[in-house]
């Protein structure tokens, strides 16, 4: 099995995701989607912003690598009453050969395509079915952030073992430069990409270390990360570690809830 798939259809992501739900309208209402528009939406999980994008009238194609999110998914859309307008499918972002050329007018990817292991084919990818006109647009983690998912992602890679050589990590799509190479690459001119920080808001419902063992128990890089821990006595201080993390990004009030802040780089490309 492709590893990427095997990381994401391992626990259920759809657990964290029912925590990005608001945040997720955010991004969409910032992307222009008006109801004319065909929209692509890359790694889209079980449809976080792609349902949103379909509720503002657009046509919406969802692609994720885990089968179980395209089902949880096109399940959401169908209780949504979004059936005829929103349909995720299985696909790779570093290959989408079924979509043809110059095909969207927005094309979305929200802590999504981030994760495919060829930056260089996603970029080239989202360019080549982005219409003259159109807009990418991107949320990606931003390496060594002080805020959760980065602390999150860089506390799991010390309990884990090295990755497989050739390995390009996912945090690389959070460096403006990076970025610029990445695109540019596939034609696009430095002067039609902008990168901004933005905030991303987990609103869960219980205690930090509650929100800790979610992630545990159905966030496949997390998951990996315990296992690994596990095998060498250090489970324990992995949770700690991270409780301590999520106690102190808690900006909740109340108790029994956590709201937690994360810094995100919010990428927008536009196509000529």
């Amino acid at each position: 099995m492709n590893p990427n798939k095997a990381l994401w259809e391992k626990g259920d992501f759809t657990r964290i995701a029912d925590t990005m739900r608001e945040s997720g309208e955010d991004v969409v209402r910032l992307a222009g989607i008006t109801p004319d528009m065909k929209v692509l939406d890359l790694g889209c999980g079980d449809g976080t912003t792609a349902i949103p994008a379909a509720k503002l009238g657009a046509q919406v194609l969802g692609v994720d690598i885990a089968s179980h999110l395209v089902a949880a998914g096109n399940r959401r859309a169908a209780q949504a009453g979004l059936a005829a307008t929103c349909r995720i499918q299985e696909g790779d972002a570093c290959d989408l050969g079924g979509l043809e050329n110059k095909t969207f007018d927005r094309v979305i990817s929200i802590f999504g395509a981030m994760f495919a292991p060829k930056p260089f084919d996603v970029a080239r990818e989202m360019v080549r079915v982005t219409r003259p006109g159109g807009r990418i647009v991107m949320g990606n983690w931003i390496p060594n952030d002080p805020t959760l998912v980065a602390q999150l992602l860089k506390i799991s890679t010390s309990y884990s073992p090295p990755p497989p050589e050739g390995f390009v990590s996912p945090m690389t799509w959070g460096v403006a430069s990076n970025v610029i190479e990445r695109f540019g690459a596939a034609g696009i001119a430095s002067e039609a990409i902008t990168c901004e920080r933005e905030t991303y808001v987990f609103d869960f419902k219980g205690s930090p270390a509650e929100f800790v063992d979610t992630f545990r128990q159905y966030y496949g890089p997390t998951m990996n990360a315990f296992d690994a821990a596990a095998k060498d006595g250090r489970a324990q201080a992995l949770r700690n570690e991270l409780v301590k993390l999520f106690e102190s990004e808690n900006q909740s009030q109340y108790p029994n809830t956590t709201l937690i802040p994360a810094t995100y780089l919010r990428v927008t490309v536009a196509v000529g």
